[in-house]
């Protein structure tokens, strides 16, 4: 089983983990109405049998369901895996001591002493400086109740001054949770992925299906208006999927010679990217199955440029 270390000096990850945003959220998912705990144990424990034990998680999924769930699950199966989670710097959220409550419930909730990787959710600088953030992140490392830490949705600029802030306490940045897949690659063109790269800073790839646009699932010969948040994203009207059907026959393609599916196809791309873990959702031990099947072969360079091209329009 493929694996990538967090940063230089992070814990060593399998190369693709499972995304558990999902699992418990009924604000933006149908969590409760069109799948449940049922189905998202059967996910956690495909995933496991897989070989996949890397799960990404927030305080903020279903306001704590998503780590309770994945605390319930280890306890049940006695699996060994390594979970990532998040704290969410709200405005009322003040001073250092406030990071420590917060990792203190989700480890509570985790039924855990210590997760691999805490991040930063969002970089908000409100009332509390991310100095302060960053210094309490630290702290924790020393501590012992996180492994290493992380930002999400962190700029170029707010990423190297993460990285600055936690080098003067000892402490290395590991990872960027960020979007990116086939369809959203501004992270190419931002300065995020050339200054990971420099920094030694792991790239989490968020939402690296589009949300399910690259399974090939959803195609304009087939439309029907969609469900859920997917309302609200025009790539998935008639006319968003007849712009990405050259993208979609080039993945079909290519899952075939490979005797793959297109999802996987669309995952095994950034894993061939480097210093790049796809993080995909899985409410269905069938779609866990399906994520873990983009690890244990590679694309070859020609077919990376091919859906590079593709994937430029």
């Amino acid at each position: 089983m493929q694996t990538a270390i967090l940063g230089s000096k992070g814990p060593t990850v399998k190369s693709l983990g499972i995304g558990t945003w999902a699992w418990g959220d009924n604000l933006f998912w149908s969590y409760g109405k069109d799948y449940g705990e049922r189905q998202v144990q059967e996910a956690f424990e495909t995933a496991v049998a897989a070989g996949i034990d890397f799960f990404d998680t927030a305080e903020i999924y279903g306001f704590g369901t998503s780590e309770t769930l994945i605390g319930k699950f280890i306890r049940q199966t006695g699996a060994p895996v390594q979970v990532a989670t998040k704290y969410f710097p709200l405005p009322w959220r003040l001073g250092a001591g406030a990071v420590a409550k917060a990792l203190t419930a989700s480890l509570n909730r985790l039924q855990m002493e210590r997760v691999a990787l805490y991040q930063i959710h969002w970089p908000f600088s409100l009332l509390v400086s991310q100095k302060t953030l960053m210094i309490a992140l630290a702290d924790e490392v020393k501590r012992g109740r996180i492994e290493a830490v992380g930002v999400s949705n962190y700029s170029a600029h707010q990423m190297r001054r993460a990285h600055q802030l936690l080098a003067e306490r000892g402490v290395p940045l590991v990872a960027n949770q960020v979007q990116y897949s086939l369809l959203a690659r501004h992270i190419e063109s931002n300065g995020v992925l050339d200054a990971a790269r420099e920094l030694g800073v792991a790239i989490l790839a968020y939402s690296p299906l589009a949300q399910g646009l690259l399974t090939g699932k959803y195609r304009a010969e087939t439309w029907q208006p969609p469900a859920g948040a997917r309302r609200l994203d025009p790539r998935f009207s008639r006319k968003g999927l007849e712009r990405l059907a050259p993208l979609l026959s080039m993945l079909t393609t290519l899952s075939e010679g490979h005797q793959r599916t297109p999802a996987q196809v669309a995952l095994n791309w950034l894993i061939a990217r480097g210093n790049v873990i796809p993080i995909p959702g899985a409410k269905t031990g069938k779609q866990a199955r399906e994520n873990a099947g983009a690890l244990g072969w590679q694309l070859s360079a020609e077919e990376v440029a091919q859906l590079d091209r593709a994937a430029r329009f």
